[in-house]
């Protein structure tokens, strides 16, 4: 990874986070995607369209995998891949909640080298590099380390604790959720929450950033399955991800069961 490749994340999420405050609370045009993929604002396309041309012009070789770019093979055969997310929680955007945050990675040979996501209405800047720790604004953060499943903070969507998902009964756990996946992966790294959890296929952009923050803090990170998660796939999506201090993954994953049809639309 080029040394400078995460200031350059952080000064890009920094400018992506003006943009997006100047539409927020500000009735933003929306629109829907199309086959039920969720609202887009003018919001997200004005900080995609700054972070594509600004990083592009930063690291013209490098390629680039956006939720709000039509997929382009040619990232394939880059050697180091931009996997952004314009604005992560988007709904949240939307509703005037502070927790949407703007997700930046670096990919290369599969894995993440450097991450950054940065909540601009909270004033949170979340950054890891593969061979640094996570910090937030600065300082250094660690996971939780709790090893015990019975109550434990994790962060999922109701229905992921239906019996269905689980071998014997649902673990005893305090559940709350934030719109924003990369959030959660950092709250986890925070070391605010024990855990993230979702079940359904999740875009590389919502994980990226969020699970290199989190493995840097001490967390252990895998798809739903406890396989390692590769990113810049030609289908970029990973089957779910869980996040959450070694002891308390491994307990986790031992009782999940195997994977069912699962809903797509929310984490």
């Amino acid at each position: 990874m080029p040394a400078n490749d995460l200031f350059l994340l952080i000064e890009a999420a920094r400018e992506a986070g003006t943009i997006a405050l100047r539409h927020w609370r500000n009735r933003p045009k929306v629109w829907e995607k199309p086959e039920g993929a969720g609202p887009v604002t003018e919001a997200d396309l004005a900080v995609n369209a700054m972070l594509e041309r600004e990083l592009a012009a930063a690291r013209p070789g490098y390629g680039w995998l956006s939720e709000e770019t039509e997929d382009d093979p040619a990232r394939l055969s880059a050697e180091r891949t931009f996997i952004v997310d314009p604005i992560d929680g988007t709904r949240a955007f939307l509703e005037g909640d502070k927790t949407f945050a703007h997700a930046l990675a670096v990919a290369e040979a599969g894995r993440v080298t450097a991450a950054v996501v940065h909540l601009p209405a909270l004033n949170l800047t979340f950054a890891a590099a593969e061979d640094g720790p996570a910090t937030l604004n600065g300082q250094p953060i660690a996971a939780s380390g709790t090893s015990r499943t019975g109550g434990a903070t994790v962060l999922t969507a109701r229905w992921a604790l239906s019996p269905e998902h689980w071998q014997g009964r649902p673990p005893a756990v305090r559940r709350e959720f934030r719109a924003s996946m990369a959030y959660r992966l950092c709250l986890v790294a925070q070391g605010r929450f024990d855990a993230a959890l979702s079940l359904r296929p999740t875009w590389e952009w919502d994980i990226a950033a969020g699970d290199l923050i989190a493995r840097r803090a001490g967390a252990a990170v895998t798809d739903r399955h406890g396989g390692a998660i590769a990113y810049n796939r030609p289908e970029p999506r990973a089957e779910g991800i869980l996040a959450a201090p070694p002891g308390l993954h491994a307990d986790l994953i031992g009782r999940l069961t195997p994977a069912l049809r699962v809903p797509d639309a929310r984490a």
